[in-house]
């Protein structure tokens, strides 16, 4: 009976092993194609660009870890040719970033200048990064005021600022093409919402200019620029993408796309073609901000 007991035990541990100490995986990473990839060959594709858009979900651990851990790598390839920019910080913004690259003082840092409210645990890291091995992180992104003043007024209310606040946005009149699909979304919500549907994309738009013509400035110091930002910002290869292609024809342009999925062994359809590579987070991984 003892060895009956001891042979059902044996041949039951294996069954056990499989069912409960399946291996667990935060993230993978496929092609736009949908061909199963790995960051180590996202690294060296995307390390052939001028500009990697790495298109974030704000709220993903993984992709900020996986933000710095590039920009990490990328140092190790491109030294002083790399910059780092991003939507997280505005250009009225630019001045107090750049004092705290100097000096790195915390507190006067944090107290002039509106940061978000996840910025000490997901965008710190890389900028700590640019600050220790004296590196450029710029301010990107148009201030959020002038893209409010686009939707409630249009981009007409644009022409009576005043040239110093002009200096803050990317050159007007901006170029803009309706027919983008992530615009033509953006219409359809504005039109939901009971307002213009075009002064919101537009609204969008003048982010995607600012940022796209403040990158397109700084590769005339810097070989390569590793950009994040809301992957909606460059998703389908538009928006940050389009606008780096209208300012400057002969800029290769990488992207990188966060999504989440229940599964990670393959992308699912709805992604197909986001953007050249895209990284698939189990949808149970915890978020950084509400």
């Amino acid at each position: 009976m003892i060895k009956s007991l001891l042979l059902f035990l044996v041949v039951l541990t294996p069954i056990f092993s499989t069912v409960y100490a399946q291996d667990v995986k935060s993230y993978a990473v496929f092609t736009g194609k949908g061909k199963k990839s790995s960051y180590t060959k996202m690294l060296n594709t995307v390390s052939e660009s001028n500009v990697i858009l790495f298109g974030e979900l704000h709220d993903n651990s993984i992709a900020h870890w996986l933000q710095l851990v590039l920009a990490q790598d990328l140092t190790e390839m491109y030294g002083g040719k790399l910059a780092f920019g991003s939507e997280m910080f505005e250009t009225h913004q630019a001045k107090f970033l750049q004092q705290y690259l100097i000096d790195g003082n915390a507190k006067a840092f944090t107290d002039s200048t509106k940061l978000w409210s996840n910025f000490a645990t997901d965008y710190k890291p890389v900028v700590d990064f640019a600050k220790d091995n004296k590196m450029l992180y710029f301010a990107a992104n148009v201030p959020r005021k002038y893209a409010s003043l686009v939707f409630k007024k249009g981009t007409e209310a644009l022409d009576s600022l005043p040239a110093s606040e002009k200096a803050l946005l990317c050159p007007l009149p901006f170029p803009f093409d309706s027919t983008l699909s992530q615009y033509k979304e953006l219409i359809k919500m504005g039109l939901e919402m009971h307002a213009s549907g075009i002064n919101f994309a537009k609204a969008q738009a003048i982010k995607d200019a600012t940022m796209a013509w403040n990158i397109c400035e700084r590769l005339k110091t810097y070989s390569t620029i590793l950009h994040f930002n809301g992957s909606y910002h460059s998703d389908f290869h538009q928006g940050i993408e389009w606008y780096i292609h209208q300012y400057n024809s002969t800029a290769s342009v990488a992207t990188i796309s966060t999504v989440t999925q229940s599964q990670l062994k393959t992308l699912d359809e709805e992604f197909l073609g986001k953007a050249d590579f895209i990284i698939v987070v189990d949808e149970r991984m915890t978020k950084t901000m509400e």
